[in-house]
């Protein structure tokens, strides 16, 4: 077994690096609930700003953040268009139903992503029988899809039908910093189209704890009432909140060596016999892979025979297990986690 866990389960694993914790400890702090902690108030500046927005609210978890803004976005009754395996619908415990009640019209896209065709199919009739379609939500990098990147231009047509239907729009950008760092495009070239943006700073970026959620002016004053009402205000958050800022300006770049670490992980799991996946499918940090009848283990078998060699991975479905390089994994240990899979499987 490894001296240390090698944790492959999801980036939320990613410790605060010592530099993080004494910016941390030495960052000034407010009151957060009077707008008077001033690196809450500088965070806020900072996301708006990278995303091309006129405001943005510093809040506990980027779960929090699209559930206010559907909040926001719609009425009790309305309907959210959204890709069948996103994150709202499959690991938010219901809370579209449960705060804003609202139905949701799972799309069919490929590995998260879908067209304009798809969104123009899911709008309903103006007709009392139906809900009304209020908001479509995009989510980029997609999770379930391996950590996808949604193409600039199909993401724009998309936008392009909500628009011309009056639907709001939302993006879901967790992981929003990795397709800029994979892709190259500046993040407020994909938050351009969208009424409001979620970017998570607890995931790739490093930060033990937040999410920030931009919009309009007027979109982030009702957006701090519901941050009230879900239980999401806090007092002296610019301890946590300085984790961003620090994330911010030293961990974006380096997002670039997860994804390489990623893409090696998955050319040398294909290698092995009985492990099915498809490296050139490996965008960002997210990868997938399932056994074949080759593999003589099932997914859990596997999972804890990992787990005992000191290697997290998780199951997600019966035959599919998901593994996600963070600023905590490196380079030795995806040769270690491929040394420890060949034994496992051989």
């Amino acid at each position: 077994m490894q001296d240390r866990l090698i944790d492959l389960s999801s980036d939320t694993a990613t410790l605060p690096t010592p530099e993080m914790r004494r910016f941390m400890a030495e960052a000034p702090v407010g009151d957060e609930q009077r707008n008077e902690d001033p690196t809450v108030n500088l965070l806020q500046e900072k996301v708006a700003d990278l995303l091309g927005k006129e405001a943005a609210l510093f809040l506990p978890s980027s779960t929090m953040s699209n559930e206010i803004a559907f909040k926001v976005h719609t009425k009790p009754g309305d309907e959210v268009i959204m890709e069948k395996t996103s994150h709202p619908i499959h690991f938010e415990a219901g809370g579209p139903a449960f705060l804003s009640g609202v139905m949701i019209y799972p799309v069919e896209g490929e590995r998260g992503i879908f067209g304009p065709e798809e969104v123009e199919e899911a709008i309903r009739p103006d007709d009392p029988h139906f809900p009304r379609t209020r908001l479509v939500s995009l989510e980029n990098t997609h999770n379930m899809g391996g950590g996808s990147i949604w193409p600039l231009e199909k993401m724009e047509a998309v936008c392009a039908v909500a628009r011309k239907h009056g639907l709001a729009l939302h993006l879901d950008g967790a992981r929003l910093m990795n397709a800029v760092v994979a892709t190259g495009i500046p993040a407020a070239r994909y938050a351009a189209p969208f009424d409001s943006v979620c970017l998570c700073l607890s995931k790739g970026l490093g930060a033990p704890v937040g999410s920030v959620l931009a919009g309009s002016a007027e979109f982030i004053r009702e957006a701090r009432r519901y941050k009230h009402l879900f239980g999401g205000a806090m007092r002296q958050a610019g301890i946590i909140a300085a984790g961003g800022v620090y994330a911010l300006d030293h961990h974006v770049e380096r997002l670039a060596e997860d994804h390489a670490h990623a893409r090696r992980l998955a050319e040398g799991l294909a290698e092995i016999p009985g492990i099915a996946i498809r490296p050139e499918e490996v965008e960002t940090n997210i990868l997938f892979f399932s056994l074949t009848p080759q593999a003589r283990l099932s997914v859990p078998e596997l999972i804890e025979r990992l787990r005992k060699e000191g290697i997290r991975m998780i199951a997600l479905g019966k035959n599919r297990i998901r593994a996600v390089t963070h600023l905590n994994i490196s380079s030795q240990d995806i040769e270690t986690t491929l040394a420890v899979m060949r034994k496992l499987l051989r």
